[in-house]
């Protein structure tokens, strides 16, 4: 019999509370990593031996091994269960904020961001969210995820500058132990669930279902567009807007809280077959969010309908690509799929900061927002012509 996906189910009380600790845990883990992003250059400029290229090197390093490991962890989460590989990857990043925390070169600094890096336990994360949930509440339960990691987000903007400024960026790092320490006390109150048949091979035509690397595709573009744009954006707020440096974080926020109001019912319609987006549709919302700045004489307005467009379109296909891809998956290799997904998530993020850094360094920050622009053109003709597998 077939499962009837058009209507709103509502999740069950036990996957509810398995969905609200699983978020949880992502946001104790990422929390720390957040906090670091307002602080992390000035703190590794202070550092032994630092140079500009290392400085970035130690910002890019962590969003490189994550791309590199998810995969394997992934994997091994199919093989050996979920839970298992998360406690191992949060050791590993409990090692990497140690390291990190206490060393005095730019070199340990980079040591300890590969191994915070080498715990990418993202996918695997995802994976166990969805062996807890059923295929009809699966956009919900990864919605649910990816608001608690967007609060954690918030909260980290907030109060990164001001723990750096009262207790030393180190402090960071020793806070992300303990929350990780935290993860694995909430990660024993979630139930595992066996792992079927997990010594059959992959099949590799599984893993290349067209819409499967379309989505890959779209989690790699959405992601190299979005650090791009942290990367000009401060830039051009400057330089065009006129807005200080130190009044950024309230745009930031509050075009981040106004795309969550406006894109809470796009994602709880996509649990409804018939009213799901086509993601053509985020993609022009993401084009238009920059074409605006082409359009309008610069205003703190124009700016904030700019950004708000632009999280709009990012949080709705935050959200729902995960699930999609968690139900276009084989169950067996769940954990192995999602975590090809998030390597080209990773990937993204690693190549969209490096082309930002060599573009402004190279031509500046209005070269650069042109670049973007033609990236998502390239990125829409892409899946123009295969919006049908999307």
């Amino acid at each position: 019999m077939n499962i009837n996906h058009n209507k709103n189910t509502p999740m069950l009380p036990q996957e509810t509370k398995n969905v609200l600790l699983i978020a949880l845990i992502a946001m104790l883990r990422m929390f720390g990593l957040f906090a670091l992003l307002p602080v992390m250059s000035i703190f590794a400029s202070k550092l032994e031996n630092s140079t500009p290229m290392l400085i970035g090197i130690s910002v890019g390093a962590y969003g490189l091994t994550q791309a590199v490991l998810q995969i394997p962890f992934g994997y091994l989460s199919d093989k050996i269960g979920r839970k298992p590989v998360i406690i191992f990857g949060l050791l590993i990043f409990i090692s990497g904020c140690a390291i990190a925390a206490y060393s005095n070169s730019i070199y340990g600094l980079i040591a300890g961001r590969l191994l915070q890096g080498a715990g990418a336990i993202s996918a695997t994360l995802s994976a166990l969210l969805s062996d807890v949930t059923r295929d009809e509440v699966r956009t919900k339960s990864m919605a649910i995820f990816g608001i608690g990691i967007g609060a954690s987000f918030l909260l980290s903007l907030i109060l990164g500058p001001v723990i750096s400024s009262y207790y030393g960026a180190r402090s960071i790092f020793i806070i992300s132990i303990f929350m990780s320490l935290m993860s694995i006390v909430v990660l024993m109150n979630i139930p595992s669930k066996k792992i079927i048949n997990h010594h059959e091979p992959i099949k590799i035509m599984n893993l290349l279902k067209k819409n499967l690397i379309l989505h890959d595709l779209n989690i790699f573009f959405l992601h190299q567009v979005l650090t791009i744009i942290f990367v000009i954006f401060p830039f051009i707020m400057i330089e065009t807007f006129y807005i200080s440096a130190v009044d950024h974080w309230k745009y930031y926020i509050l075009s981040l809280s106004i795309s969550l109001i406006l894109v809470a019912p796009l994602i709880i319609n996509d649990d409804k077959k018939e009213k799901k987006m086509n993601l053509i549709v985020p993609i022009l919302l993401l084009f238009s969010s920059q074409f605006l700045l082409f359009l309008f004489e610069p205003s703190s307005s124009l700016l904030l309908i700019s950004l708000t467009t632009f999280f709009v379109a990012f949080n709705y296909m935050e959200a729902t690509l995960p699930s999609r891809v968690s139900i276009l998956s084989d169950k067996k290799i769940r954990g192995f799929s999602l975590a090809i997904f998030s390597s080209f998530q990773f990937l993204g993020a690693f190549t969209g900061g490096i082309i930002g850094g060599i573009l402004i360094g190279t031509f500046g920050y209005a070269e650069a927002h042109n670049f973007l622009i033609i990236l998502i053109v390239f990125w829409f003709l892409i899946m123009i012509g295969n919006r049908k597998y999307l």
